[in-house]
């Protein structure tokens, strides 16, 4: 596995300092880390999203209900989403909200396309008329593109698809924003691109049916972790290296017209990791011996084999992962560490953002 410190572009606090931004889905996992670091960066940050559910607990946990402006309502509302557009009148929209486990999505495919879909179309119908506008970046995933489990890396112009609601929504999605970006962004000067990033771990996720949560739990509750598929492997990111993609990206969109539409933000595809490999590592770094069984689900159609390309974003923005391997996972079993043993996880949390950004 890779180490630490590969040189990579950061967003800059020249640029986001005082700029109005409006998050989508900052009461998520993702969505949390992100309304740190761009406080931390300067920005003026108003987040939107449902309140957290009962299985994401980092929004208050690391202080984010302190730290930022929250408006709560559902992109499904779209009276809703214009209010919120209309009260914080954004330069800059960075759109991470969604509905994004695959297995919810089987249980719930029109909550799924709901959100994910109309949700998009919501925000894009709500924003596409604000005075001031720069850019808005919406977040879809690595599983947009149509799967053949060739186990090849895809690129951003390999075909979109989907077999299960969530990828489909996600694949949906893009073509929403592609076709508001020529239909209505493009004539007006604002910048509108997607970013497709990978299986994203780190401290403070604690959704049901993720891997690392799931490894947590276990190790808390003092019993064996069930895997599904563990020989699949999916393109593992820190999610500090996902959203410093994501951030410079923006960055760029806003200062320069000949970007991509759509770029990839993954780890290098010449290294798979398969579920067992992280799930040993992760119980190796909370200090455990590895526990688990394998419980295949009759009939699954989740992907076996995911990879994707990110060259694009490594040429266009000089993005590296700067905690590639095994960093990855020595960093998201300290954040845990520190939370079971009580520490204040704001503190910890914007610790990790400050020493990510000088490696």
């Amino acid at each position: 596995m890779e180490g630490v410190g590969v040189s990579s572009a950061l967003p800059t606090a020249q640029f986001w300092r005082g700029k109005k931004v409006l998050l989508t889905g900052h009461t998520g996992f993702k969505g949390s880390w992100a309304a740190l670091w761009l406080r931390e960066l300067g920005a003026e940050v108003t987040g939107f999203a449902l309140p957290p559910a009962a299985d994401q607990p980092l929004f208050h946990v690391a202080g984010v209900d302190r730290t930022i402006r929250s408006l709560f309502g559902d992109l499904r509302d779209l009276g809703a989403v214009r209010q919120a557009v209309d009260i914080v009148k954004p330069e800059i929209v960075l759109h991470l909200a969604a509905q994004a486990l695959v297995r919810r999505s089987l249980a719930d495919p029109v909550e799924t396309f709901a959100s994910n879909v109309m949700g998009t179309v919501h925000l894009l119908e709500a924003t596409r008329g604000v005075p001031g506008l720069k850019g808005v970046l919406a977040v879809t995933s690595d599983k947009v593109y149509a799967n053949e489990e060739k186990g090849l890396a895809f690129v951003e112009d390999d075909k979109l698809g989907g077999k299960d609601p969530y990828s489909a929504s996600k694949a949906a999605a893009e073509i929403v924003v592609y076709s508001y970006a020529r239909s209505y962004f493009d004539r007006a000067g604002i910048r509108l691109a997607t970013a497709r990033g990978g299986n994203v771990i780190g401290g403070g996720d604690h959704s049901q049916d993720r891997l690392v949560p799931d490894i947590v739990r276990a190790v808390r509750g003092g019993k064996p972790l069930e895997l599904r598929h563990p020989e699949a492997t999916r393109p593992w990111q820190h999610v500090l290296d996902c959203l410093n993609g994501y951030l410079i990206y923006a960055e760029a969109l806003i200062s320069s017209c000949d970007l991509p539409r759509a770029l990839n933000f993954g780890p290098d595809p010449a290294h798979p990791l398969p579920v067992s490999a992280v799930a040993d590592a992760i119980f190796q770094a909370l200090g455990q011996n590895p526990a688990w069984v394998h419980k295949p689900v009759p009939g699954s159609i989740e992907m076996k084999a995911l990879a994707v390309n990110s060259q694009e974003a490594r040429r266009i923005l000089n993005w590296r992962d700067r905690l590639a391997g095994t960093p990855s996972l020595i960093w998201t079993a300290q954040w845990y560490a520190a939370e079971a043993a009580g520490q204040d996880m704001h503190a910890f949390t914007l610790n990790q953002i400050s020493r990510f950004s000088t490696l």
